[in-house]
């Protein structure tokens, strides 16, 4: 096999980028091989966000008769609502003007991103979902993408073959387009390679989220909640969310800054605390959880944006870092860019096609800029604490962003973690009531998340002592507490702590690549059928 265009993640951005490119090369009457390769072994079944949508990019890439060929967006946003909250209380805010959602939906972006991919294929477009990819293919001094690599399945947890063993497959292509979303294992590789480094340390955050199908009565389609306070720290970045949409449908969840200091902080059980805020609760009266899962959030914004472009392939969506922080939203960006990466790619592959603009010379001239440069100062304001935060982005939004000033991250998240020396620990005093909240390891089995057991671990230490001599006698295994699916564990061996990797439990989130404080943990492409498994997330 041999594509013009190989796209790695079949997500917003990826498909987006393929639909886009053969809708060009049909109104020239011409055809391009395109190929977008998705690690879920299903469309979408990783894909995760709150979601809010502006439709304004799926019109501009379907037609303006979007809802008629089936894209499944139908609950417009009729309420918004912007709290702040203390333990017992809410004091409704002023609603910013990054979060007026007028005209904007509610719903589920991993069954948006389902319907994509079937589209796509109905155009045309080879698509492989189950078939993560490796690592990239280069030319003999490594100055050059070739094409890619995928993921060998069937070895045994020793590294040796099982009788399913199945080689690696080379895939050349002309050009490679890495839209893997948040903290892209490949796109992470090709920034180093490369030294795509952009102005400033790249931020993240996580966030966790369930859906909730609720009694009709508690029921209002259309009613977008945004929260911040309680339960986190004033130190501590972050906020909650919850949205009714669909049929009896609500989406809860909670979004935290990864670059906090305590080592023992745990975002997952102040997820299950949000629930109970007596100005959360009722909402989910008489509901069933039907489903929870989480993910990384890129949130640098414009000064930590890698560079776009390498030689051979470029950058798309949130594995570039295009989320809008202040929107909290970030999936009309990764449309966008994709729609600009075809335009840009169709013009350097097409024959007889004159290159007038590069991709990074597009972006810097199109809404995902401006956007971005907007909100460039809105999450390096907050790290100095709620309070200054929601002051000094008072200022940003009433000058729109034309500050003379440009602020920067100075820090990566997992620098910010403090030793527990630093600290006072405080011992954990969550408890599941089985109703609202509940364990973790209920939660994991909710997200449908499989792994073959015997498969290599794809959780990988740099260094296996440092698991003990630095992060459990220095920072206390943070790892335990920042990690949403209870992958990392200390167990005593022989009357010594040991920490076992529960690899099965992955999630996919990241969080583990980004916080480790000595960047020990490496997160690697495991086999293409592993995975959670989401279906209204």
């Amino acid at each position: 096999m041999e594509y013009d265009v190989i796209i790695v993640g079949a997500g917003p951005s990826g498909l987006a980028t393929g639909i886009r490119l053969h809708q060009l090369a049909q109104e020239k009457g011409q055809s391009l091989k395109i190929a977008i390769l998705e690690k879920a072994t299903t469309l979408g079944a990783h894909t995760l966000s709150g979601a809010v949508i502006e439709p304004g990019p799926f019109e501009k890439l379907f037609g303006k008769d979007w809802k008629e060929k089936g894209l499944p967006l139908s609950t417009p946003v009729k309420e918004d609502h912007f709290w702040l909250l203390g333990e017992s209380w809410k004091c409704p805010l002023p609603l910013p003007a990054a979060l007026n959602n007028h005209g904007n939906y509610v719903g589920s972006l991993s069954q948006i991103v389902k319907w994509m991919g079937e589209y796509a294929m109905a155009q045309g477009i080879d698509l492989f979902p189950g078939f993560p990819v490796k690592d990239l293919i280069y030319n003999e001094d490594k100055t050059k993408v070739l094409g890619i690599r995928t993921q060998e399945m069937g070895r045994l947890k020793d590294g040796t073959p099982s009788p399913q063993f199945q080689e690696s497959m080379e895939i050349p292509a002309k050009r490679v387009v890495l839209a893997e979303g948040c903290r892209g294992h490949i796109t992470q590789q090709t920034i180093q390679h490369f030294n795509l480094e952009g102005d400033c340390p790249q931020t993240y955050a996580l966030g966790l989220k369930e859906v909730w199908e609720i009694d009709a009565k508690h029921h209002h389609p259309g009613k977008v909640v945004h929260t911040l306070g309680w339960p986190l720290p004033s130190d501590v970045y972050g906020g909650g969310f919850l949205y009714h949409w669909g049929e009896r449908y609500v989406s809860v969840g909670l979004i935290v800054g990864l670059d906090y200091k305590d080592p023992q902080l745990s975002p997952y059980e102040h997820f299950q605390r949000y629930k109970t805020h007596p100005h959360i609760a009722p909402e989910l009266e008489g509901a069933r959880r039907l489903s929870y899962g989480a993910r990384t959030l890129v949130e640098g914004g414009l000064q930590s944006l890698p560079k776009l472009e390498f030689p051979g392939g470029l950058i798309v969506g949130d594995a570039a870092g295009f989320l809008n922080v202040a929107k909290l939203k970030g999936t009309h960006n990764a449309l966008r860019s994709g729609m600009l990466a075809a335009e840009a790619l169709w013009e350097d592959l097409a024959p007889g096609e004159k290159k007038t603009f590069s991709y990074t010379q597009r972006f810097q001239s199109s809404e995902i800029y401006q956007e971005l440069h907007q909100a460039r100062n809105f999450r390096p304001n907050f790290q100095q604490g709620l309070w200054c935060g929601l002051a000094l982005n008072a200022v940003e939004a009433l000058l729109k962003g034309h500050t003379p000033w440009t602020r920067h991250h100075k820090q990566a998240d997992h620098e910010k973690t403090q030793p527990l020396s630093k600290g006072k620990p405080q011992p954990s005093s969550y408890k599941p009531d089985g109703k609202l909240t509940f364990d973790l390891l209920s939660s994991v089995h909710l997200s449908n998340t499989n792994h073959r057991e015997d498969q290599p671990c794809h959780l990988q230490l740099h260094q296996a002592e440092k698991a003990i001599e630095v992060n459990y006698k220095i920072y206390g295994s943070p790892e335990r507490y920042y990690c949403p699916a209870g992958v990392y564990e200390i167990v005593e061996e022989d009357g010594k702590p040991r920490l076992q990797i529960n690899a099965p439990n992955c999630l996919h989130c990241k969080a583990c690549d980004i916080k480790d404080p000595t960047q020990n943990i490496h997160w690697t492409t495991p086999e293409g059928d592993g995975g959670p498994v989401y279906e209204k997330m």
